[in-house]
């Protein structure tokens, strides 16, 4: 295993966030698709978490920490060097990996701006107090993002979607863990 590649533990708050292509080049640098459109969270920390590819060939086992010499925005895709790892077939040797960074890390959002990461749990309530569910993931659908809302419903598991947009949006509260929303139960 390479100097650079230090065995390691994900921290408590390990969040992933993109996840190693290919080799970029050949010196080292590999393409990372980052999960989501804003790669702030990878640009934002200087040492990165991996995870071994689930399939193929694995350059180390567990949970190693590296530290980014230089990561770049490249044709929609970031691609980044690591310290002590300078040549392609090394970088090739990552592909497949998992990327976490520490949620500790992350530049923090805007106004009326969240990480989905944040929301993912969070109790949907609509403004006549009743609870529509708990938010099990989101959906960006191009146009707008998308709330999956999880509930029961005669015992059964069952979603709801409601678009994460201010119309419907009437609060998210964080301090709460919850969003309160303009939305029915049967829509």
């Amino acid at each position: 295993m390479s100097s650079s590649l230090e065995v390691s533990e994900l921290p408590a708050d390990a969040v992933e966030v993109g996840r190693i292509s290919d080799a970029w080049g050949v010196k080292g640098w590999f393409k990372v698709m980052p999960y989501s459109a804003d790669s702030g969270a990878l640009f934002s920390s200087k040492s990165w978490f991996l995870l071994p590819p689930e399939k193929g060939a694995k350059l180390f086992s567990g949970v190693v920490k590296v530290k980014i010499a230089e990561a770049k925005t490249h044709s929609g895709l970031v691609v980044a060097s690591i310290k002590d790892v300078g040549d392609r077939s090394a970088a090739e040797g990552l592909r497949g990996s998992r990327v976490f960074v520490s949620r500790s890390t992350f530049p923090s959002p805007g106004a009326n701006e969240y990480y989905w990461v944040d929301l993912i749990g969070l109790d949907v309530v609509n403004r006549e107090s009743v609870v529509l569910g708990q938010v099990k993931e989101l959906l960006s659908t191009g146009a707008q993002t998308v709330l999956v809302i999880q509930y029961q419903q005669d015992r059964k598991p069952c979603e709801r979607m409601i678009p994460f947009v201010s119309v419907y949006i009437d609060d998210v509260d964080l301090s709460k863990k919850c969003i309160s929303v303009d939305w029915q139960p049967d829509f």
